[in-house]
């Protein structure tokens, strides 16, 4: 991570490390500035603050699970970000062919390709992760490469929860606002 990124994070925090509520509660508020229209519309992408301010939720987590020292920070994090790039490229390879596929007139046949795609992709990934993780522990150690994969399902969980709640949250406002539209209407007699 350079030093912009770590300073961005100091001034996040206040301080290197955080407790687990602490970053819960960074990470509920950085949900909380997102505009509810963009996350659920799903023809719309999160714009570029919205993705900014997750991922330095992401990374503010990330730096606090795994205990990076600075100087770790700026080697474990070009790294990281190239890894997450190739990856994200492996499932955009995927999601392009599935994309192009209409399930209701496609052949058997390229039902079949696009399942071996799929799986070919996997194996890519598979190879990707050892690779990477190799990579990683000559920056950081094994144990901090295993709480990185730890670190990054919980703030996935973290993120789906906060969204779930929202959308209930919404979906309640939403039934309210039904109920009352209900009472308001006039009644024919």
């Amino acid at each position: 991570m350079n030093t912009q990124v770590f300073r961005k994070y100091k001034i996040i925090t206040g301080s290197a490390r955080l407790t687990f509520t602490d970053m819960k509660n960074i990470i509920v508020l950085f949900l909380l500035v997102i505009p509810l229209g963009h996350l659920f519309a799903q023809d719309t992408a999160l714009d570029t603050d919205q993705r900014s301010k997750i991922e330095s939720a992401r990374i503010a987590l990330i730096t606090e699970r795994l205990g990076l020292t600075p100087d770790e920070a700026e080697k474990f994090w070009p790294l990281y970000n190239e890894f997450i790039e190739k990856r994200k490229g492996l499932r955009n390879e995927y999601n392009t062919a599935k994309s192009k596929l209409d399930p209701n007139t496609a052949s058997e046949q390229e039902k079949k390709d696009l399942l071996n795609l799929g799986l070919k992709l996997k194996e890519r990934q598979v190879d990707l992760e050892k690779n990477y993780s190799e990579r990683m522990m000559k920056v950081i150690s094994a144990q901090q490469v295993m709480a990185l994969r730890k670190a990054e399902e919980d703030f996935r969980r973290m993120l789906l929860e906060q969204l779930e709640r929202r959308r209930d949250r919404m979906e309640r406002r939403q039934q309210i606002r039904e109920n009352n539209a209900d009472r308001i209407r006039p009644r024919d007699n």
